[in-house]
C-alpha cells in the first residue's frame, strides 16, 4: 500500500495548469473542499474505493478528508483546474437551514460530473474569473471570488441532484479499449473521424462502441470530438492570428458552416464574436 499524505487546505485557492505528470504524491487528502476540472486530456482519478475515467469537459468534486489521487498512464499532456477551499472561507454567505446546505452536494456519493458544452463554456468562464480575481487581487477581491464560488457551488448541487447514483458510481474501470479511443481522438481529432472508422481500426463493433464510450466518458462519440475540436479551435481564436476559416480546417471541420454551427452550440458564440469578446489582457 502506498504512502497518503495529508496536505492542510488553504482558506482559497486556484490554479490553471497544463501538464505531463502531477508533482503531488499519489495518495492524499485535505481538510477542505476539492473542484477538480479537467479542461483537456485524459486521466485516471481515484477517490476513496472509486476510480475514474476522466475526459476534457468533466468535474470532480472531493469531500474533506477524502483519499484521492490522480494517474496520468498515457503521459501525455493534460490541462486541469484545481480549485480548494475551507468551508470557513465561505461562512458568511451560507443560508443555513434544513432544506437547503451547498456543500451537501460534497456527500451525497456523487463525485463526477461529464458536462455539456455550455455547462463547459459557462464553468469555464467562473473559472477565469476567479483566477483573474485571485492573481490580480484587485480591490474587494475576496468578496467577488466568495460570490463567484458560491454562483458555482449552486450549478454544482442542481447538477447533482439530477445526476442518478447508480450511472456515475465509478466502481468499473474504463473498458481499456475506450481509454485507448479517447487518447487516439485527442492525438487526432484534426483528421475526419467517424463512428465507423474507428470501429474498424480498434476492431470494436459500431453499435458496441457507441454504448460503451457513453457509459465511460458521459459523452456520446460525436459530442466528445466536437468538444476537443472546439476547445482547440479557443486557443487558437485568442492564441493566434490565423483567419477563422483556416482555424475550422486545422481542427477538423470541413465545412465553415458546421463549424460555425458547432462553436456556437458549445460556447453560445460565433467564433469571431468570441475572439473579440476574449481578447488577451494586455495590462
Amino acid at each position: 500500500m502506498s504512502e497518503t499524505n495529508f496536505y492542510a487546505a488553504s482558506q482559497f485557492d486556484i490554479s490553471r495548469e497544463r501538464k505531463e505528470n502531477t508533482s503531488m504524491p499519489s495518495r492524499h487528502y485535505h481538510n477542505g473542499y476539492e473542484i477538480f476540472y479537467l479542461v483537456s486530456g485524459d486521466i485516471s482519478y481515484f477517490i476513496e474505493d472509486k476510480s475514474y475515467q476522466v475526459v476534457g469537459g468533466a468535474l470532480l468534486i472531493i469531500n474533506e478528508n477524502e483519499i484521492h489521487k490522480l494517474v496520468n498512464s498515457s503521459k501525455e499532456s493534460f490541462e486541469r483546474i484545481t480549485l480548494l477551499f475551507q468551508e470557513e472561507f465561505l461562512e458568511d454567505m451560507f443560508p443555513y437551514n434544513d432544506s437547503f446546505h451547498v456543500l451537501s452536494s460534497f456527500s451525497n456519493g456523487k463525485n463526477f460530473m461529464p458536462l455539456n458544452g455550455q455547462e463547459q463554456s459557462m464553468i469555464e468562464k467562473l473559472f477565469d474569473k476567479m483566477i483573474a480575481e485571485f492573481t490580480k487581487q484587485p480591490p474587494g477581491y475576496e468578496y467577488y471570488l466568495k460570490t463567484l464560488l458560491f454562483e458555482l457551488l449552486i450549478f454544482i448541487y442542481r447538477k447533482t441532484s439530477t445526476l442518478p447514483a447508480a450511472e456515475h458510481n465509478g466502481s468499473n474501470p474504463m473498458n481499456r479499449k475506450i481509454f485507448d479511443i479517447v487518447d487516439y481522438l485527442n492525438q487526432h481529432y484534426h483528421e475526419t473521424q467517424t463512428i465507423q472508422s474507428i470501429s474498424n481500426q480498434f476492431y470494436i463493433s459500431s453499435s458496441y462502441f457507441c454504448k460503451m464510450f457513453r457509459e465511460n466518458t458521459g459523452f456520446t462519440f460525436t459530442e466528445y470530438l466536437n468538444n476537443v475540436r472546439i476547445k482547440e479551435a479557443r486557443q487558437l481564436l485568442t492564441g493566434s492570428t490565423l483567419k477563422v476559416a483556416d482555424i475550422s480546417e486545422r481542427v477538423g471541420f470541413e465545412s465553415m458552416t458546421h463549424f460555425g454551427r458547432i462553436f456556437k452550440e458549445i460556447t453560445g458564440l460565433s467564433p469571431l464574436k468570441y475572439r473579440q469578446a476574449n481578447k488577451p489582457d494586455l495590462d
